[in-house]
């Protein structure tokens, strides 16, 4: 839907500037790290950060046969996107030095981060976070188990327990 195009200096191309980290936007308590980890990486190496937020469109579903409040759903989950994906540009913006790429897909959140990995050849890092002393989200339970390969990039996890300064003195 919406996307800010990703820089590309011919002068890079090739080399560790080229990095786009993908960061995949939910309600999550492990965000923060995510987003810290990924402006790091982000500006010690001139790279940039992506933004995805997917519309979970099987919530909708049981509206189907009321078509407004379906549609009424859609469009508050479309703002709610929007929100969120503002929100964390500006911080990522201040903290990476660079606007990121944003990207909104409806669907189901593994096939569409997929199915835009597969399409953005210049991505080039997917970070996902893990909640601490839980059972792992779907997508780190999908990249790490069922289709671990099938990504096609490499795959960061950062603990969500992780503090702040420890991040910054890995990244």
């Amino acid at each position: 839907m919406n996307a800010v195009a990703i820089r590309h200096d011919p002068e890079l191309i090739g080399r560790e500037r080229d990095r786009v980290f993908l960061v995949v936007i939910d309600d999550s308590e492990e965000l923060a790290s995510v987003i810290r980890y990924a402006c790091n990486r982000a500006r010690h190496t001139g790279g940039q950060v992506a933004l995805l937020y997917v519309i979970d469109t099987e919530t909708g579903k049981d509206f189907q046969h009321w078509h407004f409040v379906g549609n009424l759903m859609e469009e508050e989950a479309e703002q709610q996107a929007r929100d969120a994906l503002s929100r964390y540009s500006g911080q990522i913006e201040r903290d990476a030095g660079s606007k990121p790429a944003q990207y909104i897909r409806k669907g189901n959140q593994r096939e569409e981060l997929f199915a835009l990995v597969k399409e953005h050849p210049e991505i080039s890092i997917l970070i996902l976070g893990s909640a601490p002393g839980e059972k792992p989200g779907p997508l780190v339970e999908a990249v790490t188990g069922k289709y671990a390969g099938q990504l096609g990039i490499p795959v960061t996890i950062v603990p969500g327990s992780l503090p702040a300064a420890e991040i910054d003195r890995l990244t």
